[in-house]
């Protein structure tokens, strides 16, 4: 391409390999772009003798002040992921209100990223907040590489600079096992949602920690997956009944597996808590109403919904990046 029919922010951007919205901001020196890659931008503006039309890029960036909800496309099976996605919506909605931005929902396919330029590239986004609850690092390579603003709800990658809001994952662990341990409970199992996510090692870890305190072995027996489903979690619950008959206690990553589980316990024969004892994680407003109802680690998800839009929007303003891990606590009922 001659440097005269580079004119504009879509030129250098196909010469780049990057969006529009990328060279846009690195031009502007936006802080959401790295350094190495408003250099190679900034380079080849210089070689092509690039101006920038400030008119027409002061009308590319104007702001939408509207937020993208990103979450799963919901299926018959019903997830946790989709109650605790409308649940935490409710104080997503309430922080980003309050300081005057709209909320818009999408529902992506896993294997998807197409959305990042359907939303962002055009304009009609100014960032994402991040829920999906598979391939979750699939979609931040994809944002980060796009340079789109956004922020996860979940643990961030160790070697990656975004923002995340995140429960005390754990403590959360270490919480619901102390709990059974206290009830006496020696064959303790653990369902996890999928063993790949961040959030569910943390889990596993405190609950590792807990029973090593106690001078309990850690059983691999005792210790199976999920996809946070409930079909999922009754499943999980099936296997680890018939690898460990004598599991006297159970460790769910989730309500709605936790809810499912027990009737699977039920369906064996089994009592709840009588024979096996169940704690479950969120605090969802099912939990409350289960039979029985369940013991479970509640995570403040009205919190953790205003500060993903909070800090989404700090970022916008700033580029300051936080990681924030909100408390949890333990509320016992009648399943524990």
């Amino acid at each position: 391409m001659s440097s005269k029919s580079v004119r504009t922010l879509s030129d250098i951007a196909k010469l780049a390999g990057v969006s529009k919205s990328t060279v846009s901001r690195a031009l502007n020196d936006s802080p959401l772009i790295g350094e190495e890659t408003k250099a190679r931008i900034r380079s080849l503006a210089r070689q092509h003798n690039f101006q920038i039309n400030v008119p027409a890029r002061q009308l590319s960036m104007q702001k939408s002040r509207t937020i993208a909800f990103v979450t799963h496309a919901y299926h018959e099976d019903f997830s946790v992921a989709d109650l605790f996605g409308l649940e935490i919506m409710g104080g997503i909605s309430i922080g980003l209100a309050k300081l005057d931005y709209a909320l818009l929902v999408i529902h992506v396919d896993p294997q998807d990223t197409k959305w990042i330029h359907q939303y962002f590239d055009t304009g009609r986004v100014d960032g994402f907040i991040l829920m999906t609850s598979t391939r979750k690092q699939y979609h931040v390579k994809a944002l980060m590489e796009a340079g789109a603003p956004f922020i996860i709800w979940g643990l961030p990658h160790p070697n990656q600079k975004y923002c995340s809001v995140t429960g005390d994952n754990f403590n959360g662990g270490k919480l619901a096992t102390e709990r059974l341990i206290s009830l006496d409970r020696q064959r303790i199992g653990f369902i996890g949602g999928p063993a790949y996510e961040l959030e569910v090692q943390q889990r596993l870890a405190g609950y590792q920690d807990a029973l090593q305190r106690a001078d309990i072995d850690v059983d691999a027996a005792l210790i199976d997956y999920g996809d946070f489903s409930d079909t999922s979690g009754a499943e999980a619950m099936k296997r680890l009944l018939k690898k460990a008959p004598k599991m006297d206690a159970v460790f769910v990553n989730s309500d709605l597996m936790a809810i499912a589980a027990m009737d699977a316990i039920r369906e064996s024969g089994g009592r709840v808590p009588e024979d096996v004892a169940v704690v479950g994680y969120d605090d969802l407003s099912i939990a409350a109403h289960s039979n029985p109802p369940l013991t479970t680690i509640r995570q403040n998800i009205p919190l953790a919904g205003k500060l993903l839009a909070q800090n989404l929007i700090q970022y916008l303003q700033s580029g300051m990046v936080t990681n924030v891990s909100t408390p949890v606590e333990l509320v016992i009922r009648k399943s524990a």
